[in-house]
C-alpha cells in the first residue's frame, strides 16, 4: 500500500487563504465566492492527493470567520426528485442539513438558505423550507431568471437578477456553497452582485474549485481523476482557450466553464460596466497545484482512483442508475494510463477466496463471494461468505485479528451470540440469510468484548482499518456498505450480485 505523502495541506492552506484575501482586496472588499465541489468531506480530493485535508475548504472557512458569511444554495428541484449523494447515500435535503451543522461544530453558521429555481408546486420543497423556517433558520426563494441563458439585457435587470430578494451580508467575503453541482450557486452570486451594484456597492465575484487542477497537463492523472469523477455528468477537461489567447499560457479548464464563461463573462461586464476576467482560468482562486510535493505519488494516487470510479459505475449501472456511457468513459480514461481494474492489488485476491468458497461449498446452493483487503503495511487479508459471516465481515475480522496478532483457530464471537443474532433476523425479523453483515459483525465483536479480552484487542485494532482499500466479488449489502464506510475504508465490488433473488431484504 502506497503511503507517500504527496500534497502539503498546510501549504495549501497558506497559500489559498492569501489569494481570497487577495481578490477581496481588488474588489473593494466585497467578494462573492463560489465553491465547487465538497465543502466537507471532501474524500475525492484526499484521494487523488494524498495529504488533503477532507475538511480543507472548512478549516479554511474558519480561519477566514472573522471576514468572511455563508450562504447554502440547494436546487428546489433536487429536492423534489430526491437527489442522492451516493458517497453518503443521502438525499441533497438531508446533506444540506448535514452540511449546516458541520459548519456549527466548526463555528460557523450560514447566514441564509437561498432555494434556487423554486417552483410554487414542490411540495417536498416547500416541506424543506418550512422545516428549516421553523427551526429558525431564514429561507430564500429564488426563481427561475427570467431570460436566461440568452436574454442577457433581460437578465441584467429588475425582472431578471433583480426580481431575486436581496440578502444583506456585512462581511468582505461571502462563501456561496451547496451540496452539490448545478445548486444555483452561480445565479445567486449574480443576483447579489447585480443588486449591490445597484446600490453603489463595487462588490465583485470569483469561483474557488479544486478540481480540474488548471497548472497541471491536462492529461495528468490527477485531472484524468476529476474526469472519471464527474463522467455521470458529462464533464470534460480541455485547455481553456480564452486563458490560452490572453496570455499564450495553457491552463486547465472543463467544458462546462469553458462553454458558459463568454454568457458569464458578458452579464459581469453588464453588471459591473468592466471586462474584469478575460478566461474562466482568471476568475479561479485555486491554489491547489502549487501543494503537490510528490507528483508521483499523486499519479499514482489518481490512478487508483480511476479504478474505483470504474467499479462503482459498472455496480451503478448493474444497478439501473447509471448508463453504458459512464463505464465507457472510465474503460477509455484506464486505457490511456495503461491501467486496468487488475491494478488494483485487492481484486485477485478477492476473486480467488471467492473461488476458495465454491470449492469449500460445492453443492450448496448460492452464490460464491469473497473479499480482500489491504492493510497499511501492503498485507493482504482475505475473507469469503459462510452461513455465519458475509465476506465483507470475515475480511475485516480476519484483518483485525492480523493486527491483534490473534492466532485464526481462536473465535472471538461466542456460539451463543451468534445463535442469539440468528434467532433475531431468521424468525423475528424474518431475514432470508442470517449470516452477519459488517456492521452487525461489529455489534457482536463488542458485546464479546465485554467477556472477551482478544475480543477487545480486535476490536481496539478496527480504527486501524481506516483509508485501507477492500474489494468485494458482489455488490455490497446496505450494512455491509455502511459498516465499510464508518470505518473509512476504500470500498470497491464487481458488479455482481450476492444473491439470485431480484427482492432482497
Amino acid at each position: 500500500m502506497d503511503t507517500r505523502i504527496a500534497f502539503d495541506g498546510e501549504r495549501y492552506l497558506k497559500e489559498q487563504s492569501a489569494a481570497i484575501l487577495e481578490r477581496v482586496k481588488r474588489f473593494n472588499n466585497k467578494l462573492y465566492l463560489e465553491f465547487g465541489g465538497k465543502l466537507v468531506h471532501d474524500f475525492h480530493a484526499a484521494r487523488v492527493l494524498p495529504g488533503f485535508d477532507p475538511n480543507g475548504k472548512i478549516r479554511l472557512l474558519q480561519e477566514l470567520r472573522d471576514q468572511a458569511e455563508i450562504l447554502l444554495c440547494i436546487h428546489a428541484g433536487d429536492i423534489e426528485r430526491k437527489k442522492m449523494r451516493a458517497d453518503f447515500g443521502i438525499t441533497y435535503d438531508s446533506d444540506a442539513l448535514k452540511l449546516m451543522d458541520d459548519l456549527r461544530e466548526w463555528g460557523l453558521d450560514v447566514k441564509a438558505v437561498v432555494l434556487t429555481r423554486f417552483i410554487e408546486a414542490q411540495q417536498g420543497a416547500v416541506a424543506f423550507k418550512n422545516k428549516l423556517e421553523r427551526r429558525g433558520v431564514r429561507v430564500v426563494i429564488h426563481r427561475h431568471t427570467r431570460g436566461y441563458p440568452s436574454n442577457v439585457d433581460l437578465i441584467v435587470s429588475d425582472a431578471g437578477y433583480g426580481a431575486n430578494p436581496y440578502i444583506e451580508t456585512e462581511k468582505p467575503l461571502v462563501a456561496v456553497i451547496g451540496p452539490g453541482p448545478n445548486s444555483g450557486k452561480m445565479a445567486t452570486c449574480m443576483s447579489q452582485l447585480y443588486h449591490d451594484h445597484r446600490r453603489g456597492m463595487k462588490s465583485g465575484f470569483a469561483k474557488f474549485e479544486t478540481f480540474p487542477i488548471w497548472n497541471l497537463p491536462i492529461a495528468h492523472p490527477v485531472n484524468a481523476a476529476y474526469e472519471a469523477a464527474t463522467a455521470d455528468i458529462g464533464d470534460v477537461n480541455m485547455i481553456d482557450p480564452f486563458h490560452m489567447l490572453a496570455s499564450q499560457q495553457m491552463a486547465v479548464s472543463y467544458n462546462r466553464d469553458v462553454e458558459a464563461f463568454p454568457m458569464l463573462r458578458c452579464i459581469l461586464g453588464r453588471i459591473m460596466g468592466d471586462d474584469i476576467y478575460r478566461s474562466p482560468t482568471e476568475m479561479g482562486v485555486n491554489r491547489a497545484g502549487f501543494a503537490i510535493v510528490d507528483d508521483d505519488a499523486a499519479q499514482r494516487a489518481a490512478e487508483q482512483e480511476i479504478i474505483r470510479r470504474y467499479f462503482r459505475y459498472s455496480c451503478e449501472y448493474a444497478m439501473g442508475i447509471a448508463d453504458q456511457e459512464s463505464v465507457a468513459k472510465v474503460e477509455m480514461l484506464m486505457k490511456r494510463l495503461s491501467i486496468s481494474p487488475a491494478s488494483r492489488r485487492v481484486v485477485e485476491p478477492a476473486a480467488n477466496a471467492a473461488r476458495e468458497a465454491a470449492r469449500e461449498r460445492k453443492g450448496h446452493k448460492g452464490v460464491y463471494c469473497g473479499a480482500a483487503l489491504e492493510l497499511r503495511d501492503g498485507r493482504i487479508v482475505s475473507g469469503k461468505n459462510s452461513p455465519l459471516f458475509h465476506a465483507a465481515s470475515s475480511a475485516v475480522l480476519n484483518a483485525v485479528k492480523t493486527l491483534a496478532e490473534i492466532p485464526d483457530r481462536l473465535h472471538l464471537l461466542p456460539p451463543a451470540i451468534m445463535s442469539s443474532i440468528a434467532e433475531l433476523k431468521g424468525n423475528l425479523l424474518k431475514v432470508k440469510s442470517t449470516s452477519l453483515d459488517v456492521e452487525e459483525m461489529m455489534i457482536a465483536l463488542s458485546i464479546s468484548a465485554t467477556v472477551n479480552p482478544a475480543a477487545q484487542l480486535a476490536l481496539d485494532k478496527l480504527r486501524d482499518l481506516s483509508n485501507c482499500e477492500i474489494h468485494l466479488t458482489h455488490i455490497p449489502s446496505s450494512g455491509d456498505a455502511e459498516g465499510l464506510r464508518r470505518l473509512g475504508m476504500h470500498l470497491t465490488s464487481d458488479p455482481n450480485y450476492p444473491t439470485k433473488d431480484l427482492f432482497v431484504d
